[in-house]
């Protein structure tokens, strides 16, 4: 299934896109798509409804993030080697592991505005991972059975306060706006292998990034049991999983207000996003 939440920005309404790609209303038959309504019983019912008889949504509606109420945000730093390199930094041995605010968290296409006194606003396409019920200490060879389903994430960064500051990278990762998720959340039943999807971003129309989940250095898999060993990860959890290369930092080429933003990931849909 393709799950969405729709309507006005903190009153969004469950919904599911058909085959057809017309977007249907669930609020029917589940009050929000949240951590709460993604385990696998939830979606089993869900996934057994007829769409045609569900009410149709306007094409036009906004589309909200596509997971609501994430108490955690966790992201995965420099996860592909190419990226690493473009970054000047070492291979990590461990996946680099820091938080965005669940405050970033906006729609796929909502207008991203920039926030005062930031310089160096980057772009990044990533493969984002929802989690659907409680993991902890989970093996690596089970980790997938606690996944709810993917999306796509542009973990929009502040590169001087990230890296030209003191302290924790949260801070350049966090600002409203800077964590866009969707248009859709995709059940895991429908991504064979997350390691074999291709990400795109373009800047005004311009190719920037081209990229496969292939040559991520530690897959969502591998991610999810690391994370558990040290955290419970809590239904509605979001891992974004890093980006491959050709961000705006490698070549000193930052978003500046009336840029737009495109991406994509192969089977989870396409993203844009106009700054501010």
């Amino acid at each position: 299934m393709k799950l969405v939440r729709y309507g006005a920005e903190g009153a969004e309404k469950p919904g599911l896109v058909d085959d057809q790609g017309n977007l249907r209303d669930l609020s029917r038959h589940v009050a929000d798509i949240t951590g709460a309504t993604v385990d696998d019983a939830t979606l089993s019912r869900l996934r057994a409804l007829d769409p045609a008889q569900l009410p149709l949504i306007p094409a036009d509606t906004r589309l909200g993030p596509c997971i609501g109420n994430t108490r955690h945000f966790i992201a995965i730093g420099l996860n592909y080697a190419d990226h690493a390199a473009e970054a000047n930094m070492p291979i990590p041995q461990e996946p680099i592991v820091f938080s965005k605010a669940p405050s970033s968290i906006a729609g796929p296409h909502d207008a991203c505005s920039l926030p005062e006194g930031a310089t160096k606003v980057d772009w990044e396409v990533e493969l984002a991972i929802v989690i659907g019920r409680r993991a902890y200490q989970v093996s690596e060879a089970k980790a997938l059975d606690y996944v709810a389903g993917y999306c796509v994430c542009n973990d929009l960064s502040e590169r001087a306060w990230q890296l030209e500051r003191s302290g924790q990278w949260m801070k350049g990762k966090s600002a409203p706006g800077f964590g866009p998720l969707g248009p859709w959340l995709v059940t895991r039943d429908e991504i064979q292998n997350p390691l074999a999807l291709d990400l795109t971003l373009d800047v005004n129309g311009e190719r920037k990034q081209t990229g496969s989940t292939s040559t991520m250095i530690f897959g969502p898999a591998f991610l999810i049991s690391y994370l558990s060993q040290f955290m419970a990860l809590e239904p509605g959890d979001v891992i974004t999983t890093g980006t491959p290369p050709g961000v705006g930092m490698a070549s000193n080429q930052y978003l500046k207000s009336g840029d737009s933003v495109r991406l994509s990931i192969s089977g989870l849909g396409e993203q844009s996003i106009a700054i501010r």
